[in-house]
């Protein structure tokens, strides 16, 4: 009988607590995922992350509309409405075609450099976000990387042999469990990496996606400037050659224009209707700026181009809502178009090279009497001129009117 208990009592101890030969397979398979997860690296090349906005450059000067002789009064123009054709003769339509173009690329160029002022601010934003997906994988990997060692630990310490005492299987229950641990611990970070990757691919094609839309924009912005500097170049050069014909044209241009306007209604005031304080004030700072320079993309204080005498004289009033380029402030206003009759003090006046608001190339502020201030072209300054109105395209109100006081 105890020879029998002794039997069953060596057998109880030599009976191993899992398959010896099962043991280092499982290992193995659970260790080789770990590697696996943890050591892969991207399989893509680091880009390169500029953060410089290149030099914008010198600043091109555009030339506004110089006034020539129109052939017939027009009729009242709304939105829209064709533009009378600008004189007679191949030097008038020579001028009027080259100020038109100037005008146009101007403005064109002032849309592109903002554009490229807010691509480029896209591009650091993008920026920031790839640098801190980066780091956030960089952790990832260092957390897979211990996760892996701390797996590597628990599997090494399980003996390959069998227990040898009781003492030393519960020893060896204890080990196991650290290996559970360490295996799911490796399950997370394994986890946390690939969110990471992934998070790190999103932000890199985001920033791919800006840096070529930066590049795009660079490249339009110079090919426009480009373009201006060629254009400003044949009309000063058509302006020094003809400057004579000029002075003869702009004298006609001005008998012109004061015939026309002496068909509408002269005052400050239009059906019981006045200009707002608000219109008042902008048509004050304009003023102030008489003698000025004209120089392009200037918004004040000293210097303007022909919008950002607008765009500064309505900030300067407290209305920020009108957009800084000529064509931008029509459209924002077309809700508002004004006939020629019913002009008052502050109302925008645009003029264009054909029958679409995409063709407006200038802009001046009527003050009344048939007169309006602008910022016109290269090498002169900020002046009161009679309107153009066998040139212009037409005519918005910024603000709204107000009722005219009553007069007892």
């Amino acid at each position: 009988m105890v020879q029998s208990t002794r039997r069953q009592r060596r057998q109880r101890r030599r009976a191993p607590l899992f398959s010896p030969v099962l043991r280092p397979a499982l290992w193995s398979a659970l260790l080789s995922a770990v590697a696996t997860a943890a050591l892969a690296t991207p399989a893509y090349a680091e880009p390169p992350l500029p953060n410089v906005v290149p030099d914008t450059g010198s600043r091109p000067v555009a030339v506004g509309g110089l006034p020539v002789p129109g052939l017939n009064s027009p009729a009242i123009p709304g939105a829209g409405a064709p533009v009378t054709p600008l004189g007679t003769g191949p030097l008038a339509a020579a001028i009027a075609a080259a100020e038109a173009q100037v005008g146009l690329l101007g403005d064109q160029l002032l849309g592109l450099r903002q554009t490229r002022t807010d691509a480029e601010a896209q591009l650091a934003a993008a920026d920031r976000d790839l640098k801190a997906a980066r780091d956030a994988l960089a952790r990832a990997q260092e957390g897979a990387d211990a996760a892996a060692a701390g797996a590597l630990k628990a599997a090494a310490a399980l003996p390959p042999g069998e227990f040898a005492e009781d003492l030393h299987g519960l020893n060896m229950l204890q080990q196991i469990t650290r290996g559970e641990e360490a295996e799911g611990a490796t399950t997370a970070a394994a986890g946390e990496l690939t969110r990471a990757r992934a998070a790190e691919q999103v932000a890199y094609q985001a920033w791919l996606a800006a840096d070529t839309r930066v590049r795009s924009v660079r490249n339009q912005y110079a090919a426009v400037e480009k373009s201006l500097h060629e254009q400003e170049k044949k009309l000063l050069k058509l302006r020094k050659d003809n400057a004579a014909q000029i002075i003869e044209l702009e004298r006609q241009q001005e008998a012109l224009e004061q015939q026309l306007g002496a068909g509408y209604v002269d005052g400050q005031s239009s059906n019981g209707l006045t200009a707002s304080p608000t219109a008042l004030a902008a048509v004050r700072y304009a003023l102030a700026q008489l003698g000025d320079p004209y120089v392009w993309a200037a918004e004040g204080p000293d210097a303007f181009d022909c919008s950002g005498l607008m765009w500064a004289a309505y900030r300067s009033a407290g209305y920020n809502q009108l957009p800084r380029v000529s064509r931008d402030q029509y459209y924002a206003t077309r809700g508002r178009t004004v006939s020629r009759s019913a002009l008052l003090p502050g109302d925008l006046l645009f003029f264009a090279s054909g029958s679409s608001w995409t063709t407006i190339h200038h802009v001046a502020m009527y003050i009344g009497n048939g007169k309006m201030v602008q910022s016109p072209t290269t090498g002169q300054t900020v002046k009161i001129s009679t309107v153009g109105w066998s040139r212009l395209y037409a005519a918005t109100r910024v603000v709204g009117a107000v009722p005219a006081p009553c007069l007892l």
